[in-house]
């Protein structure tokens, strides 16, 4: 197959770009040719990107050259997509270039906030969905969300690779000082000041625990000044973004990962700490509940309520049999999401389309 993979790639390497990157590599792995097709492509020249305005015409158009002459050597494309500008400004363009191209596409889409984008916008976005040959997500809740506007979406989850993300052999938790994370970007729909709230609960029980905030985002300064007045200064780390590497590391030293946001779709954080053997207390937002089972894999507790989520936290710390159930039962449900078992959902995908195409 010739793939024209449609996608942001890092850096900055969140959710989306990491998957692009995977992505790319195992189909090329299974055979198949992918033509990348950046939609966060460097600026050129570097300065524009200080723009606001002027610099989304000068990504703009370079895509927009780079989608017509590549629908010449491929034979669909797939289509990375998310809610708000960038379904307008990378997912829309794909769509008709491909039309005019006469070429199928599948659009991936991933937006944690799709039910507000779809109830504010689906006048907009209908008209391109109704050229699109397949429509694929990675949860059972952006599925129900589609249908809901009469839109079929198959489910193909996200992957993870167990290679990379794996629990270490005599791995021993630490009970005296616990060493919490929250790996998200620092930005509003994250929650991230929940979870430092939380963590000041915790504090109480367990003086020495500690919290390490990997990510990065507009709201760093904010946050930091929250724990200053909370006086956790020397108890709470900003990582800022961490590469792959570290990142694998970060979770391999972890006692506990929170994530606090307030909308998801089937969060890559979630399954990364599955893997490494890391208990989860999560928000039940979004797709989190179709990805994680409360009290079987995780602990879910209500978005934007800090004594909850100190509660949760205090549970799985504080009882080393609940903890080693979870990971054992997390282990056991991050399986499904390596690549062999999405493969062939995937392949089976792009079969149908190019038969029917």
């Amino acid at each position: 197959m010739r793939i024209g993979l449609v996608g942001p790639l890092p850096p900055p390497a969140g959710g989306m770009a990491n998957q692009t990157r995977q992505l790319a590599g195992l189909l090329q792995q299974a055979g198949a040719q992918v033509t990348l097709l950046q939609v966060n492509a460097p600026y050129q020249p570097a300065w524009i990107g200080r723009i606001k305005g002027v610099r989304a015409i000068f990504r703009l158009l370079p895509y927009l050259l780079c989608l017509w002459t590549s629908a010449r050597k491929v034979e669909l494309f797939h289509v990375m997509s998310n809610s708000g500008w960038s379904w307008h400004l990378f997912t829309v363009p794909a769509i008709w270039i491909a039309r005019l191209r006469h070429k199928p596409v599948v659009i991936n889409y991933r937006g944690g906030e799709a039910e507000a984008f779809f109830a504010r916008s689906f006048f907009w976005i209908k008209p391109s969905l109704k050229h699109v040959q397949a429509v694929i997500v990675p949860s059972a809740f952006l599925k129900s969300v589609f249908e809901k506007y009469g839109i079929k979406a198959i489910i193909v989850p996200n992957i993870i690779d167990l290679e990379r993300f794996s629990m270490p052999a005599g791995t021993e938790r630490r009970l005296e000082a616990p060493h919490i994370i929250v790996t998200r970007n620092l930005e509003p729909i994250y929650d991230i000041a929940t979870a430092i709230h939380a963590f000041a609960r915790v504090k109480t029980v367990m003086p020495a625990a500690r919290l390490t905030i990997a990510g990065s985002g507009p709201e760093r300064s904010s946050l930091e000044c929250l724990v200053t007045e909370l006086k956790m200064a020397d108890s709470v780390q900003f990582t800022g973004r961490l590469e792959n590497e570290a990142i694998a590391t970060l979770y391999q030293q972890a006692d506990l990962m929170v994530n606090p946001s307030l909308v998801d779709n089937m969060p890559n954080s979630i399954l990364e700490a599955l893997a490494s053997g890391v208990p989860v207390v999560s928000t039940n937002v979004g797709g989190v509940p179709f990805l994680v089972t409360h009290n079987r894999d995780a602990l879910l507790v209500p978005p934007g309520e800090p004594v909850a989520m100190a509660e949760a936290m205090l549970a799985v710390l504080g009882d080393r049999t609940m903890a080693m159930r979870l990971v054992e039962k997390g282990l056991e449900s991050v399986r499904q999401y390596t690549w062999p078992r999405v493969r062939n959902r995937l392949l089976a995908v792009y079969r149908q389309v190019l038969a029917g195409h």
